[in-house]
């Protein structure tokens, strides 16, 4: 794992594009353009997955949804010399290294969120009752974890949710979530649902699987009030006790 000194020294020396924003979840940004327009190839993961025509889908996200992302993020950043400030609904904008009135550069996020998805995920929590609502609700519905991550991160993000009685299957994507939540959704005769604390992951899935319902849920209480919704285009609820009757609701 880089020291903070050593992420500064990459930042001089390394030369990447930019990303083109720092929304919460860089990876979104990073890997796809804001658009589900290009050709669609799903991946084997996703090809894989179990959906069976005769039951509901749940098609759920990670981070922030089934994980305290960005409180494990500040309790990682923390340890290599790092402190988060909220004040927007970003990630990198919100790292400051102690003392320092200036937040990170995007190389130095960058390399921080790539070791955290790497070896970092024992410092992330599972969101109060999610592991408890997916259990209930996988007993008349399929569930499909569908997140976009690094693929260096998919044995540790798998590992993470066996140990925390999330063990479904998994599906690494890239980019905005419609064209996967679209093919996934094709293979069921029943309702499908998609959770996801992302707008442009929610508009995408409104766009390319209209009759797929969609729920925004955030996880970590510090981000709700900062975080953007379209109350109007998808249900908002921030809690698994509540989301998952909305659930039971949408699918039986």
């Amino acid at each position: 794992m880089a020291t903070g000194s050593d992420l500064e020294a990459t930042r001089r020396s390394r030369i990447i594009l930019p990303l083109p924003t720092d929304i919460l979840k860089p990876a979104l940004a990073e890997r796809s353009p804001l658009s589900s327009s290009s050709p669609f190839k799903p991946a084997q993961d996703l090809v894989s997955a179990k959906v069976a025509p005769d039951r509901p889908l749940v098609i759920v996200d990670v981070d922030e949804v089934l994980a305290l992302f960005v409180e494990g993020f500040e309790r990682f950043v923390g340890h290599h010399g790092y402190e988060m400030r909220f004040d927007k609904f970003a990630l990198f904008q919100n790292v400051y290294r102690k003392g320092d009135d200036n937040h990170i550069d995007m190389l130095v996020g960058k390399t921080l969120f790539d070791d955290f998805f790497r070896d970092g995920s024992d410092h992330m929590d599972p969101a109060p009752g999610a592991a408890e609502a997916l259990a209930h609700l996988s007993n008349r519905a399929d569930v499909v974890i569908l997140t976009n991550a690094p693929e260096h991160g998919r044995d540790e993000r798998a590992r993470w949710l066996k140990r925390h009685g999330m063990d479904y299957p998994l599906v690494i994507n890239s980019g905005l979530k419609g064209p996967a939540a679209a093919h996934l959704a094709a293979r069921t005769n029943r309702p499908a649902v998609f959770i996801d604390d992302m707008i442009p992951n929610l508009d995408s899935v409104a766009t390319d699987a209209p009759k797929v319902g969609r729920f925004q849920m955030v996880a970590d209480q510090r981000l709700r009030h900062m975080a953007p919704s379209k109350p109007h285009a998808h249900e908002r609820i921030d809690d698994w006790d509540r989301l998952q009757t909305a659930l039971e609701n949408a699918l039986f």
